[in-house]
């Protein structure tokens, strides 16, 4: 069956409602309803395969109780319900937690959920739209999932520090250089909706799970956080749509909220993967949680502060940062030193305009580093736009095979081993030594010396030093031809 029209129907119903306003409401709305639909649909799986299995759930507020029938609680009495008896229980569930923290995660989904909708007729139409589809059934869930990815994408014009959407074709690229492995603890420290650690469970299945134990080691060994409501609320359902069955290792919160001191060896990490949110700035008092050498406003540089921390020895990091985090000065400069001289930053991607449109305007570099030794060389990649594109845009995003020569010319690293690099400049790539970046006080904001630059990455400062140069030769001609006349 199709899902699409059935969500295109839920979000018309919705705009009929006086109580929902913007996308981001509608698509908090919508999920917390089929996160109760789809935690009732596996329930219903977890009963066949075990006649003694115990929900967490009072069995007045299970979906089935009081959504499953098209003719049952709707109007005046199904808001009540819903606001009065359904939110505020679930809010203040109480389960035992030894016994099935399915329930911590319901919990944790309503904590912070809210019933936008003000009609119980609307809210009854929704609700017989969704039961339309059975999470049980292999098809109605690969649909929905395809579906989920653009209802996420949707979100882009609701988001304003890109905490909302990666590009999916950006998070599969990110996973697959980095190469997680089965057992190794996988964290995105600001994961969003869950992008990077639905392509980490993708892709170490794809490649390594085997059997039941295999599957359970990969699930416990995805960890993220997120600090606000609804991304978290996205997350979480996103995890269980990918087979997640308990997806306890998210939660919500805020990793900078924590000194950095007290992130000890227990919280040590193989691999992070992340888009930490940048252009905004922290929380006041936030910055003090870490050194003085590295205190800033700048969500982005404490971000990246805390993964070098976080990193065990030999760890991986693949991340997403802003223009501004390569070539400023002061702070970022202390970082900058920080980050090249106990790690090894081997590859920045610089990425094209437009990759987050619309809701960030500025460019970005994909960088990845290994923790353990210095850095002597940084090997830069342009990632150009296809032909005939000034940037992409909402409409025309990214794509995985647009990652594809740039995936290969990765791959040459890997293929030699520990310590071997085969890969080679061409007219997209190019090698940056420690001594450059020395010279240029850790200015990491290098652009293409082969001149195929459709970005400009230049330094403020170089671009005044640029037009201050090119006066001075138009006034050197203008004499001479004075000089003539």
């Amino acid at each position: 069956m199709s899902i699409q029209p059935i969500i295109k129907a839920i979000q018309n119903i919705m705009r009929k409602d006086a109580g929902v306003d913007g996308d981001a409401q509608r698509l908090s709305q919508l999920v917390w309803m089929l996160f109760l639909k789809i935690f009732d649909d596996q329930e219903t799986e977890r009963e066949l395969i075990n006649p003694k299995y115990q929900s967490p759930l009072p069995a007045d507020l299970r979906w089935r109780a009081w959504a499953a029938d098209a003719e049952g609680l709707t109007g005046d009495a199904l808001l009540d319900f819903v606001n009065n008896q359904l939110f505020k229980r679930l809010k203040d569930l109480s389960f035992n937690e030894s016994a099935d923290s399915r329930g911590l995660i319901v919990r944790a989904v309503f904590a912070d959920s809210y019933n936008y909708m003000k009609s119980g007729t609307l809210i009854r139409q929704v609700i017989n739209k969704i039961n339309e589809i059975d999470f049980n059934k292999a098809d109605d869930r690969h649909a929905f999932n395809d579906l989920y990815e653009h209802l996420l994408k949707e979100l882009q014009s609701a988001g304003n520090a890109g905490e909302y959407y990666t590009p999916r074709a950006l998070t599969r690229f990110v996973v697959e250089m980095v190469n997680p492995q089965l057992g190794e603890i996988v964290l995105d420290p600001a994961c969003g909706t869950g992008g990077f650690l639905i392509d980490t469970l993708e892709y170490i299945r794809k490649s390594a799970v085997k059997t039941t134990a295999d599957e359970k080691k990969l699930q416990a060994s995805i960890k993220g956080v997120e600090l606000k409501p609804l991304p978290h609320l996205l997350a979480i359902t996103n995890m269980i749509l990918h087979g997640v069955d308990t997806p306890k290792g998210l939660r919500r919160g805020d990793m900078l909220a924590q000194p950095l001191r007290e992130y000890g060896p227990k919280d040590r990490v193989d691999v992070i993967v992340a888009n930490p949110p940048f252009g905004g700035a922290v929380k006041d008092g936030v910055e003090k949680n870490f050194p003085a050498e590295f205190r800033t406003k700048e969500t982005a540089d404490l971000f990246l502060v805390l993964f070098m921390h976080l990193l065990k020895p030999a760890g991986r990091c693949g991340i997403v940062l802003p223009d501004g985090s390569l070539f400023g000065e002061g702070v970022k400069t202390a970082i900058k030193k920080k980050l090249l001289a106990e790690c090894n930053v081997h590859t920045i991607v610089r990425l094209p305009p437009g990759v987050f449109q619309p809701y960030a305007g500025v460019n970005t570099n994909l960088v990845f580093f290994e923790k353990g030794t210095p850095t002597k060389e940084i090997w830069y990649y342009q990632l150009p736009l296809p032909e005939g594109m000034k940037q992409y845009t909402k409409n025309r995003g990214i794509t995985l095979a647009e990652f594809a020569p740039v995936k290969k010319w990765c791959l040459a690293r890997r293929s030699l081993g520990e310590g071997g690099d085969s890969r080679k400049a061409n007219g997209n790539a190019w090698k940056v030594s420690i001594d450059e970046i020395r010279e240029r006080n850790y200015n990491l904001d290098f652009k293409n010396p082969n001149g195929n630059a459709n970005i400009n990455h230049k330094d403020p400062k170089e671009v005044l030093e640029s037009i201050a140069d090119a006066e001075k030769e138009i006034f050197k001609l203008l004499g001479e031809i004075k000089k003539k006349i």
